[in-house]
């Protein structure tokens, strides 16, 4: 894939992309067979390719310059602003919002914050787009001093871009190279964006974690959900359920089983209620709590366990607890094959017996890879 950026020098963020997407999926896909190469058993199956362009989702957009001349993009090593409006990697429903972003920012004076002046106050705007075309903005502020500047500029903003359907404010008041802080305040009457996956909507929080790429995602939890329905267990658990991909697309495939997700994030749960209450389905229970303490402290255990942890694993606490549970099936998905390498040999009992590699990050070395595991 061409880029103007990358070879222009000014982002370098896709380090492989001058390297032919075939070979790039290639790649991944032996790195994955590689790290995992003690599990002889283990039976692969084909990668998932991503699209090469207009496949990323979200936009976190760092906005520096000043209001009368704003730059939307990233900061380089000095702090300064560098243009990415036009990456080719957003979806067409968020390059055409770019201009109306900057249209915004000159017409209600939102002034940038400087990193290396530690003063302004419009640090970050996170752009997610669902595939039906709807919008949700998040503007992330210093302080409260522009929030009815933008309240005030909402109606302007839907005239212009009728997709735009959620806005909020989120406030980072402390000066760290984060993307947002904790506290979050909707200006919109509709306070979630519906991200339509294999035929359901799995609604999003403005804090809400989604994957950056909706079609890879939907491959995912579809191989998740095969593999839930040849198990075909009585009871399941989704831990570290997030809105609840896994727990949904197994509540379908099983409509007889009972089916428990799990998620600290309480507004990932309410996200994920929200669907199970549209969809119907009785089978299927959200709780908000840590998912290593629910499964240690559980009287009761599932046939079937669901795991999708953040880049470090689910630890050894779990995996050690998982080893010894007697629970005879574990779908793992990881976005970091060495730290799923690293649980793995915390549970020796549990046996990968198939696998796949999901290109979620094509033009990196990144990718998702998930595992079948079947008790020894």
């Amino acid at each position: 894939m061409q880029c103007d950026y990358f070879d222009a020098g000014v982002c370098r963020s896709c380090t492989q992309i001058r390297v032919p997407y075939a070979t790039q999926l290639e790649s991944k896909d032996a790195d994955a067979k590689a790290l995992l190469h003690e599990h002889a058993q283990l039976r692969w199956l084909s990668p998932v390719a991503s699209k090469e362009s207009a496949f990323r989702n979200k936009a976190k957009i760092v906005v520096s310059g000043t209001h009368q001349n704003p730059v939307l993009g990233i900061l380089n090593r000095e702090g300064n602003g560098v243009d990415l409006s036009e990456c080719p990697l957003y979806t067409f429903d968020i390059l055409a919002l770019m201009p109306v972003l900057r249209e915004l920012i000159q017409r209600a004076s939102l002034t940038p914050y400087s990193v290396p002046a530690r003063k302004g106050e419009l640090k970050n705007i996170l752009v997610t787009a669902s595939p039906s075309g709807e919008l949700m903005l998040r503007f992330v502020l210093r302080s409260k001093k522009l929030l009815v500047p933008i309240r005030r500029e909402i109606s302007w903003l839907q005239q212009r871009n009728p997709a735009i359907s959620v806005v909020s404010i989120n406030l980072l008041r402390e000066h760290k190279a984060v993307v947002e802080g904790g506290e979050e305040i909707i200006l919109t009457e509709q306070q979630t964006l519906p991200m339509q996956v294999n035929g359901m909507d799995l609604h999003l929080r403005p804090q809400s974690f989604f994957q950056t790429n909706t079609a890879i995602a939907e491959a995912l939890y579809a191989q998740g959900a095969q593999w839930v329905a040849d198990a075909a267990p009585h009871t399941l658990w989704d831990l570290y359920c997030g809105v609840g991909g896994f727990a949904l697309h197994s509540a379908q495939a099983l409509p007889d089983a009972s089916i428990t997700g799990i998620e600290i994030s309480e507004e990932a749960i309410a996200s994920a209620q929200r669907t199970v209450d549209e969809k119907g389905l009785d089978n299927l229970t959200f709780i908000a709590q840590d998912a290593t303490t629910f499964a240690v402290d559980a009287q009761e255990l599932p046939e079937c366990v669901v795991v999708n942890p953040p880049r470090r694993g689910i630890g050894e606490q779990l995996a050690q607890w998982l080893g010894h549970s007697g629970i005879q099936t574990v779908v793992y998905s990881s976005c970091n094959a060495r730290s799923l390498v690293k649980d793995l040999e915390k549970m020796p009992s549990l046996k990968p017996v198939e696998g796949r590699v999901f290109d979620m990050f094509p033009h990196t070395n990144h990718y998702e890879v998930a595992v079948l595991l079947q008790r020894a």
